[in-house]
């Protein structure tokens, strides 16, 4: 576990008494009755490197809040006895290139114009069927997938920035390599166009062939404005008009084999590698 791995850390740089590390990751699973969590971290300077393992709490509470796929901030206590987590704070993602106010007026415009929108399905919670049209011109019902891990992202082709809609969209070409043996049989990847009006199957395959995606395994889906409004609303993604562009949040879904909602990360302040640790433990 935890502490014989950081025992051996600190022998081996030849640490002793009491250190605190500052450390960020993203959440993989939790077991609340052992008081521990685990985590795929960034790599601790001078210290260790990148990795996914479990993190030992002093008390229940600690764990309060914390869900799969969440960012989490927090200072790593170790000493020649023991180990633990604490201060533990979830990253709540805020854009830093667009105006700061972007986020609350998404959220205010989509409470005016989609009062009647399908409510946010929760962790844990069934996600409802829906059928969109894949780049191939296929009709694509989710339940479709029932009995395997869907990982899903939200984008339009036409997004300027890289750091935004690209890099969800690398981060599942990265998922498709590292999971070559799973995907159709155990794993299946789904991304959703916010921009149906532009986003038709022709455009959506050309997009695909940018990422050598596998459309048997790997479907960029569009729709009726409705239904893909629908969809968005499901998983809290909302997206306006603004300038000739789109201001838009950014959504990774992972549901489960039996098409309950398991993750819903929230922006891009993670790493693929993270994304491949979730959705290797999904998968277990």
């Amino acid at each position: 576990m935890l502490l014989p791995l950081l025992l051996t850390l600190l022998s081996l740089r030849g640490v002793s008494g009491q250190q605190e590390f500052a450390v960020r990751g993203m959440v993989i699973s939790l077991n609340r009755s052992a008081r521990t969590f685990t985590a795929s971290i960034d790599a601790i300077a001078n210290y260790m490197r990148a990795m996914t393992m479990p993190f030992d709490v002093r008390s229940a509470g600690d764990l309060e809040g914390l869900t799969p796929g969440a960012i989490v901030e927090f200072t790593l206590v170790v000493n020649e006895q023991s180990s633990y987590a604490q201060n533990i704070r979830i990253v709540r993602y805020e854009s830093v290139e667009q105006d700061p106010l972007t986020a609350s007026r998404l959220t205010l415009l989509n409470d005016i114009v989609r009062g009647s929108a399908v409510k946010q399905v929760a962790i844990g919670e069934q996600v409802a069927d829906f059928t969109l049209t894949d780049q191939k011109r296929r009709r694509v019902r989710l339940s479709d997938f029932d009995g395997k891990l869907l990982a899903m992202n939200f984008i339009y082709t036409s997004c300027p920035l890289p750091n935004f809609c690209l890099r969800l969209a690398n981060n599942f070409h990265v998922l498709q390599k590292r999971f070559q043996r799973e995907l159709g049989r155990d794993l299946v990847l789904l991304t959703v166009t916010f921009d149906p009006a532009h986003d038709t199957p022709e455009v959506l395959a050309k997009y695909a062939s940018q990422w050598d995606a596998d459309a048997a395994t790997w479907h960029f889906l569009t729709g009726p404005p409705a239904e893909i409004e629908r969809v968005s609303d499901m998983f809290g993604v909302h997206a306006y008009g603004n300038e000739g562009l789109l201001d838009h949040s950014l959504h990774t879904v992972l549901i489960d084999r039996k098409r309950k909602l398991a993750a819903n990360i929230e922006g891009n302040q993670f790493t693929a590698t993270q994304l491949g640790d979730l959705v290797q433990n999904l998968l277990r």
